[in-house]
């Protein structure tokens, strides 16, 4: 996780937030890995943990060339093509609009 802050912190906003079970009896092997982090581009904001990424809009804007660099870094950062190791899941990424660049 921290490398990959690394390689997104000079261009970008970063929140650093952790997800605490409210259950002191969580019995979950990752319960320690909950970190996460919040990347903010200009209206694309990443929520990135060790497991995944997710990517969305407050509102739906097209996307600036900070929003589009910040696409293309989790991509580099998070190649999988689907939501888990099953070959029966995929995920379609949406149509969006891209501003002048």
């Amino acid at each position: 996780m921290e490398e990959m802050k690394e390689k997104l912190e000079p261009a970008f906003q970063i929140e650093m937030t952790f997800l605490r079970s409210a259950d002191m009896d969580d019995l979950s092997l990752l319960k320690d890995s909950r970190q996460e982090f919040k990347v903010a581009a200009d209206t694309l904001i990443a929520r990135l943990s060790s497991f995944r990424a997710l990517l969305a809009q407050r509102e739906a804007a097209p996307f600036t060339e900070r929003d589009m660099e910040l696409r293309k870094k989790i991509l580099e950062l998070y190649p999988r093509n689907r939501p888990s190791p099953f070959p029966w899941q995929f995920s379609e990424e949406p149509i969006f609009q891209v501003g002048q660049l």
